[in-house]
């Protein structure tokens, strides 16, 4: 699936955009070391995490795309660290749950 396919289900904002991600699996979670143990490659991470460590955690872990929730501000150091990660950044207003639930349809969840 396509991240802009991902960012309609959830029916969000595209902040940094990534056309050329293949999202195969989603992750929910917002301790991030435990994300870069269980979030596979090709992963949109569910999150609440809005700083620029989740996007170094995605660029270890291979992750394609980072799914914010509750509305949460993406601050500028962010956006930059994605823009160069190749990360792709979007914000929904549903809960981390509402997102995940939303999606479980299109992607099955990281193992």
């Amino acid at each position: 699936m396509k991240f802009s396919e991902v960012v309609d289900k959830v029916q969000g904002t595209v902040v940094v955009d990534n056309p050329e991600a293949e999202i195969a699996s989603a992750y929910c979670g917002d301790l991030l070391s435990d994300v870069m143990g269980h979030c596979g490659d090709e992963s949109v991470l569910i999150t609440v995490q809005n700083h620029l460590n989740a996007i170094a955690v995605c660029s270890l872990a291979g992750i394609e795309a980072v799914l914010i929730c509750h509305g949460r501000p993406v601050p500028d150091d962010m956006k930059a660290a994605a823009e160069r990660e190749g990360v792709g950044i979007a914000v929904t207003a549903l809960s981390q749950f509402a997102a995940a639930v939303a999606l479980s349809s299109l992607v099955p969840a990281a193992k």
